[in-house]
């Protein structure tokens, strides 16, 4: 049997632990994360779909750090959680991976969906139960009043989702930046290019930023991890020096 642990296949890493990485590595494909394996899901030895995906567990689309299996075993070995996740490559329609407006105390800055009519991405859904998803909540900051994020149901057909044997979901949930996204200069949501690439651009462009945050990528990162005041400082200044725009999917959003 070939080695199918998250090292072997290169989705170990954290960018909890290695922010510069963010959003971390992708599978290729849909699969299961079974602890520290990502086993297939067409593989009826393993986890077929059909017995894993059922009304007991809730679709969330997942634009960031969610789609990294390193990351999701992170989250979850942090509450004693192994049971399985299955991730699930959709084509997503209508929805793109924007630049979250606020500066993150894992180090790095994070993405956040954005509506965009007429994109088709490939994105992974990943189906979790309710323990699953109370973690995942709690990662986000939904339970918090000043959480970084909020839950949305995000209904078709304003979201198309297509799952892999051609069937598509009423809805999936997504993590609605509650402060906006960045935008690229001219009013609309910048795309999220990878860490290293977006601290560069973002550095460069702000004199401020530079001040707080040093001129590198491995200058912010080290400064902003764990320093909650410092992230706070950021994420006013973004808005301040007028980065920010909507993410157009507000409307979703429950209060």
């Amino acid at each position: 049997m070939p080695d199918r642990t998250l090292e072997a296949l290169g989705l170990a890493q954290a960018p909890r632990d290695h922010p510069l990485l963010y959003p971390g590595a992708w599978p290729t494909k849909s699969g299961v994360l079974d602890g520290d394996r990502f086993l297939p899901i067409e593989d009826d030895r393993f986890f077929p779909l059909h017995r894993l995906v059922d009304e007991n567990r809730a679709p969330v689309l997942a634009v960031g750090s969610n789609a990294c299996p390193g990351q999701l075993r992170h989250k979850m070995a942090a509450y004693g959680i192994t049971s399985p996740i299955p991730m699930v490559q959709t084509l997503v329609t209508g929805l793109d991976v924007g630049v979250s407006a606020h500066v993150s105390r894992m180090g790095y800055v994070s993405a956040s969906p954005v509506e965009a009519p007429g994109t088709v991405r490939e994105l992974f859904v990943i189906w979790l139960d309710g323990e699953q998803l109370s973690v995942i909540d709690a990662s986000e900051g939904v339970p918090l009043i000043d959480g970084n994020y909020r839950r949305a149901w995000l209904p078709s057909p304003t979201v198309r989702i297509e799952q892999p044997d051609g069937t598509e979901l009423a809805g999936a949930y997504a993590y609605v930046n509650r402060r906006g996204v960045l935008h690229d200069g001219t009013g609309a949501p910048r795309p999220h290019p990878g860490q290293r690439e977006l601290l560069t651009e973002l550095l460069v462009g702000s004199a401020r930023l530079r001040e707080l945050f040093g001129v590198t990528p491995e200058e912010f990162c080290e400064r902003a991890r764990a320093d909650r005041r410092l992230c706070e400082r950021g994420t006013r200044l973004f808005a301040r020096e007028k980065r920010v725009t909507a993410s157009g999917l507000e409307r979703f959003v429950r209060a």
